[in-house]
């Protein structure tokens, strides 16, 4: 609240001012005071973006005299609304500075008229800065995903406080980024991450908001693909218990393999060589060593120069081996 100061005087015909005077009567003197008087604002600064930029305006008076008290207002700039002691000082569109408002009180008569006078100041204060506001972050996300081939996320920014130069810093949640780290656009290294998620985020700096976008892709799964094992041709009984051994042992950790056993006829075969090889390898693998027989496929494969054996294993998944 913003107390105003006092100024009062009383004038008379043909009369300067004067804070008292006397005036012979038949019965007596009159003596006329000027009425006390304060002003005061609701506040003392007002700023010029305010919804509603006005300021309350409130004159007490007392007349000593008693006499009834008229209020005469006035402003440099803005516009007074209403009348007697209390107004309303409407100061929109008015540039930042200070403005002057002032009342006037008048007791008295035409003839013999006292008056006091108050003003009050308010600051219009400059609007405040506007927040600053995110642009619009959209990441596009690779579509041309490999296994082990880099990848590519790009940043595009739209709207946001125009004053703000662009920061751009980007995190991954796997792998590296090897390429426009501060740019609109990087390239992450994959190697070693098929099958897992790369999250690519774009936090933008220079702003004091947390403006930040991602995206993710899904690297793929290697698509698993069978492999010949070993091969040999017609060898001793115990070298190919060694060879089947090790079969075995491949299928013994992972439970999920197959075996694919694939006899080729030699040119010089006899009827029945390759159903009599088959069987031995079958009959060792089961019997000897556990292997279950619904994990064995066997197959007959093209004529060679002679017989040859080849063992097979498909990875669950994998697409079987051609004879």
């Amino acid at each position: 609240m913003v107390v105003a100061v006092l100024a009062g005087v009383c004038l008379l015909p043909n009369q300067a001012a004067a804070q008292q005077v006397s005036i012979e009567k038949t019965k007596g003197t009159t003596v006329y005071t000027p009425a006390t008087l304060t002003l005061t604002a609701d506040t003392s600064t007002i700023n010029s973006c305010a919804e509603v930029p006005v300021v309350h305006l409130i004159a007490r008076a007392t007349s000593p005299d008693g006499n009834p008290i008229r209020y005469r207002w006035s402003t440099n700039n803005g516009h007074i609304n209403g009348d007697g002691a209390s107004v309303n000082w409407d100061l929109a569109g008015l540039a930042p500075g200070y403005y002057k408002a002032s009342v006037e009180t008048i007791t008295g008569t035409s003839d013999n008229e006292c008056q006091a006078f108050s003003s009050t100041n308010v600051l219009v204060t400059p609007c405040p800065p506007a927040p600053p506001v995110c642009p619009t972050v959209s990441i596009s996300c690779p579509t041309d995903i490999a296994i082990d081939r880099p990848l590519t996320f790009s940043a595009n920014l739209s709207g946001g406080s125009g004053s703000i130069a662009p920061i751009y810093n980007w995190t991954v949640s796997a792998g590296t980024i090897i390429d426009g780290q501060g740019t609109s656009s990087i390239k992450i290294d994959t190697a070693g991450l098929a099958g897992q998620t790369v999250r690519a985020t774009l936090s933008m700096g220079g702003y004091t908001l947390d403006c930040s976008a991602s995206c993710a892709v899904q690297m793929p799964v290697p698509i698993p693909s069978s492999r010949k094992f070993d091969e040999f041709p017609a060898i001793s009984r115990n070298d190919e218990k060694a060879r089947l051994d090790n079969l075995a042992v491949e299928l013994q950790n992972d439970p999920t393999a197959t075996a694919y056993v694939i006899v080729h006829p030699g040119r010089n075969s006899k009827s029945g060589d390759v159903q009599r090889h088959t069987s031995r390898v079958v009959d060792y693998l089961v019997n000897t060593r556990a292997i279950d027989s619904k994990r064995i496929v066997t197959l007959v494969g093209a004529t060679q120069e002679e017989l040859m054996v080849e063992l097979w294993l498909r990875p669950q998944g994998a697409t079987p081996p051609r004879p």
